[in-house]
């Protein structure tokens, strides 16, 4: 039985909707969080509505934010017990995913979905394996988790962008590289990548303007 994610989000700017962008956010933080990044880009998508679920789990090592899957080298689970969490969090994105296109009347290229670090683990792990690709994934400052499966797993291949800070010390910059490469191999047409140089674990102004016109063409604007 999969859990209801608790989502928050902002209206499309015009008042009138006709695609989705959903924010994943990143291990121990919560959906408000990035749902802040609506209000630099509402009047450059005005069309869009916005929505940020809170990950499935409380956070053990945030007791006020929420995770996707247990992270074994900081909480100190097993990895069979990350496994099984981000396949668990894999089902619920599911079913939030399903759920939002039925309840907005949206087709699956009607919506995009932009992870920030454990987030974008999740987006890059659940879409491909949906039957109908979305407009796009934006995958900020995480990484592709399991990328020996991804050819033989991959339903659809969504067109992705990658972006990561060349100093980030959480996740490290080379995780870009490997993804891109993984997603290439898979067969994948569209991967791009950006670097936000000087950038730690976070979203710099430039990452945030790459993402728009990502966004803005694969929404057609």
């Amino acid at each position: 039985m999969t859990r209801a994610l608790n989502a928050g989000r902002k209206a499309a700017f015009s008042g009138e909707t006709r695609s989705c962008v959903i924010f994943l956010h990143g291990y121990g933080a919560n959906g408000a969080d990035l749902l802040g990044l609506a209000d630099p880009l509402a009047e450059h998508l005005p069309d869009t509505m916005f929505m940020s679920p809170d990950a499935p789990e409380d956070c053990a090592g945030s007791p006020m934010g929420f995770q996707w899957f247990p992270i074994p080298w900081i909480d100190g689970s097993s990895e069979e017990e990350s496994r099984a969490g981000m396949m668990r969090a894999s089902d619920d994105l599911n079913a939030f995913l399903d759920g939002v296109m039925v309840d907005e009347d949206l087709l699956p290229e009607q919506v995009i979905v932009l992870g920030f670090s454990q987030g974008t683990m999740m987006a890059l792990h659940v879409l491909p394996r949906r039957e109908d690709p979305v407009a796009g994934i934006v995958a900020i400052s995480g990484r592709l988790l399991e990328p020996d499966a991804l050819q033989d797993e991959a339903l659809c291949k969504p067109p992705v962008l990658l972006i990561h800070g060349d100093q980030d010390d959480v996740v490290p910059p080379q995780s870009l590289p490997q993804a891109a490469q993984a997603l290439e191999d898979a067969g994948w047409k569209e991967v791009y990548a950006h670097i936000m140089q000087g950038t730690g674990h976070g979203i710099a102004p430039d990452g945030l303007e790459v993402s728009l016109a990502f966004m803005r063409e694969r929404l057609g604007y």
